[in-house]
């Protein structure tokens, strides 16, 4: 999902109005937290796109296409 190196990347990086010290295994499980609520989300805004693409090109695909997401 998110390597440890990335996390605290971006802990480091981010400004915060106070300072935080977290252990670097409490910072990887709250990446990971942040990551699984947002994935929902972003996994359908790929779908809509994908969707949108393939519609583009073929109407009747995009149709199945849809259809068969909308069942996933």
């Amino acid at each position: 999902m998110i390597t440890k190196e990335q996390v605290t990347d971006a802990f480091i990086n981010v400004v915060l109005e106070e300072q935080y010290n977290f252990l670097e295994e409490d910072l990887v499980t709250l990446a990971e937290a942040f990551v699984k609520a947002a994935t929902p989300a972003i996994v359908e805004e790929e779908r809509k796109q994908c969707v949108k693409v393939v519609r583009s090109l073929n109407t009747f695909v995009a149709d199945k296409l849809q259809e068969i997401r909308e069942n996933v």
